[in-house]
């Protein structure tokens, strides 16, 4: 018999990092019936995403409501996510990340005891408050699941660390470089985008953005200034700056930033259009868990704007910097980067640690043989390793100190 699946999403996020995997199941449908549902947690920006994928939703559930909180939210994504379960009847539920559409999604699955497959599990900062809710969402997520899809070794030990069974974790890769390698090489103008107008070799790109919740006030506030302190120290930068719909992002940034010279703020962009950007731009300073994991690919290094970051593989292979959030901080450290070129360089070569391409195909072929009753899920050869690590670039003071050192050696 066919394996039955739904696939959940309700976020861009989590279509992006979904949409290679539901293809994966619907090229094997020999093996898989499968069906996807639409929490509609970010309604406007899934849709589009969803619609650059060719992914019609088979159930559509359209939860949001203005002004909801996370409670009333995560209570209409359980009762509705439940139902469509109750109607399709499938053998093993597929959500994606920490969202509380993945968390609600997992615990509806759990009421109607079908199992859950958690793609992109084990990410850990240590603190269920930052971020907030994510990752709470993710831990709880994990009590519920039946197959660990971990993205890492890493995640793979910090699963191994809270109790759950090697032979229910397979370590995949993240998805999204799945899908940055499909989409990277398409054609792409800025014309007729909220890019548009924007010189795209008049200097160099800062690319920003930021909008979790433990960043909104002060934190938020520190950051537009360091950036305008960025501006009129380098006058060869330009910053892109896309706003997220959220309005306490947009009120303290619209605020301290809008008609700052050379600070474009844009509406939030389409996913091709990220992802050119990316491609473009000279350095990065993000929040975003996703775009920690993105960059690497494009060999973007990343200042992340968080105290902590449950994705720390890039900052282990020196393409990423946690820094927080003080506008000291984000000054000093983005200055470095555009005026030291071997720091620049340092934080600029190497594989992406997150993954190779392949990680839909690990997931799709796991949940086969789970259906099968295989073991093991996946063959510890097929699974994902992470690349060598690049060596640290030796600085010219470095060497002539090294040299000093052999001179003054040689005359003792």
């Amino acid at each position: 018999m066919k394996c039955r699946v739904i696939a959940v999403l309700g976020t861009r996020p989590e279509a992006i990092k979904l949409a290679l995997v539901i293809h994966q199941l619907r090229q094997r449908s020999e093996e898989f019936e499968t069906a996807v549902v639409h929490t509609g947690q970010h309604r406007t920006m899934l849709d589009n995403a969803l619609k650059l994928f060719k992914i019609k939703p088979d159930f559509l559930l359209d939860v949001m409501r203005p002004n909801q909180t996370l409670s009333s939210l995560t209570a209409r994504v359980l009762d509705t996510v439940e139902n469509a379960c109750h109607h399709f009847e499938p053998n093993i539920v597929l959500v994606q990340g920490d969202t509380t559409t993945a968390f609600a999604s997992a615990l509806a699955a759990y009421y109607c005891k079908i199992p859950v497959g958690h793609i992109e599990a084990g990410l850990r900062s240590g603190d269920i408050y930052n971020p907030f809710p994510e990752e709470a969402n993710r831990r709880l997520a994990s009590v519920m699941t039946e197959i660990h899809f971990a993205p890492t070794a890493l995640s793979r030990d910090n699963l191994l660390l809270e109790g759950v069974p090697s032979e229910k974790i397979v370590v995949t890769g993240n998805t999204v470089v799945d899908t940055l390698r499909a989409l990277s090489d398409l054609p792409h103008s800025w014309e007729n985008t909220p890019l548009a107008g924007i010189p795209r070799n008049d200097g160099r790109l800062v690319l920003v953005t930021s909008h979790r919740r433990e960043s909104w006030g002060p934190d938020q506030e520190n950051m537009c200034l360091a950036l305008k302190d960025l501006v009129k120290k380098h006058p060869d930068i330009r910053v892109i700056y896309p706003v997220h719909m959220n309005p306490n992002v947009r009120s303290t940034v619209n605020a301290l930033l809008q008609g700052t010279e050379r600070i474009h703020l844009t509406e939030p962009l389409g996913y091709i259009d990220f992802v050119s950007l990316l491609r473009s731009c000279f350095l990065v300073l993000t929040d975003s868990g996703g775009i920690q994991e993105e960059a690497p690919t494009f060999r973007k290094p990343v200042l992340v704007l968080r105290k902590v970051t449950e994705r720390p593989e890039a900052s282990q292979f020196g393409m990423a910097k946690i820094i927080g959030m003080s506008r000291e901080a984000i000054v000093s450290e983005a200055d470095r980067l555009l005026t030291d070129t071997d720091a620049y360089q340092d934080m600029s070569e190497g594989e992406n640690p997150y993954g190779d391409g392949h990680s839909s195909e690990r997931i799709v072929e796991a949940v086969s043989r789970w259906h099968q009753k295989k073991t093991p899920l996946l063959e510890a050869d097929k699974q994902f390793k992470l690349p060598p690590r690049p060596l640290p670039r030796r600085r010219k003071s470095d060497l002539e100190a090294a040299v000093a050192m052999a001179a003054t050696a040689g005359k003792e």
